[in-house]
């Protein structure tokens, strides 16, 4: 059953991960890009690595999406001028 459901996240991982890259939208792509993150820390703690899971949890999901979206209220969220 374990089995299943990392099978499960780790789709949701690239699944996330594709639609990052697909999106048209900064914001949205910034977003599935900011869950493929929590997926991964997800996995990390079905994979009994919660010390790890808690690290891509603060930094990869946490603190790199609000470093993202500051930086796009700073420059404008990619429009032209």
């Amino acid at each position: 059953m374990l089995e299943l459901l990392v099978i499960l996240v780790c789709a949701g991982i690239l699944v996330s991960g594709v639609l990052a890259m697909c999106l048209g939208n900064l914001l949205a792509a910034m977003i599935s890009a900011g869950l493929a993150s929590l997926f991964a820390a997800v996995s990390y703690v079905l994979l009994a690595a919660p010390d790890v899971a808690m690290a891509e949890a603060a930094i990869g999901s946490g603190l790199a999406t609000l470093i993202f979206l500051y930086t796009m209220r700073r420059t404008g969220g990619g429009r032209e001028p």
